[in-house]
């Protein structure tokens, strides 16, 4: 089953960060990640919610997304995201299947 990472990011080096953009992504595809918001104008609908730079990244499986993660590959790329901003939250949630409800979970 598919999970979404979903990270609020708050960017303190535009100039270090764009390198980590410029080489995230590539290794986010080699294990099956594809990008569905990375940027872009946020508009508060209801709540006080307000992220600074909201990130979601499908991954097919928990297993591909740890793999990623894990990677020696997106190791010192990571390194970049930590040098040059804060997370400030980060979730993975479970895709919908079309069939399974998760009621209550």
């Amino acid at each position: 089953m598919s999970v979404y990472t979903i990270s609020d990011i708050l960017v303190h080096n535009w100039e270090k960060y764009e390198d980590y953009v410029k080489q995230t992504r590539a290794i986010a595809e080699k294990f099956g990640g594809k990008y569905h918001i990375r940027g872009g104008t946020i508009t508060v609908v209801t709540g006080d919610w307000k992220p600074n730079r909201l990130i979601m990244i499908e991954f097919p499986s928990m297993e591909a997304l740890e793999q990623f993660r894990n990677s020696p590959e997106y190791e010192p790329v990571a390194a970049i995201r930590k040098n040059s901003s804060t997370m400030i939250s980060s979730i993975v949630v479970e895709g919908y299947d079309g069939e399974t409800d998760n009621i209550g979970a």
